[in-house]
């Protein structure tokens, strides 16, 4: 029991230590840049592209509730 707690912390202290390592570098990338140079059917654009269209769908939703008549 105690050495899958050990091996737990350890796996998270490398985990931090390597995100620590590289998170300075990731602000650095423009994002929008790296989904347009993907392919159309590529996971991570089809899911960014999806969230928009649920945002915009969102909006949308709630500007027809806020126009409604009152009941």
């Amino acid at each position: 029991m105690t050495k899958k707690i050990i091996i737990t912390l350890v796996v998270f202290v490398g985990a931090g230590l390597i995100l620590k390592r590289f998170m300075p570098s990731m602000g650095s990338v423009d994002w929008e840049q790296k989904f347009a140079r993907m392919p159309d059917n590529a996971p991570p654009k089809w899911m960014f592209r999806n969230i928009g269209e649920i945002h915009d769908n969102t909006d949308r939703i709630i500007e027809l509730l806020e126009n409604a008549p009152a009941q």
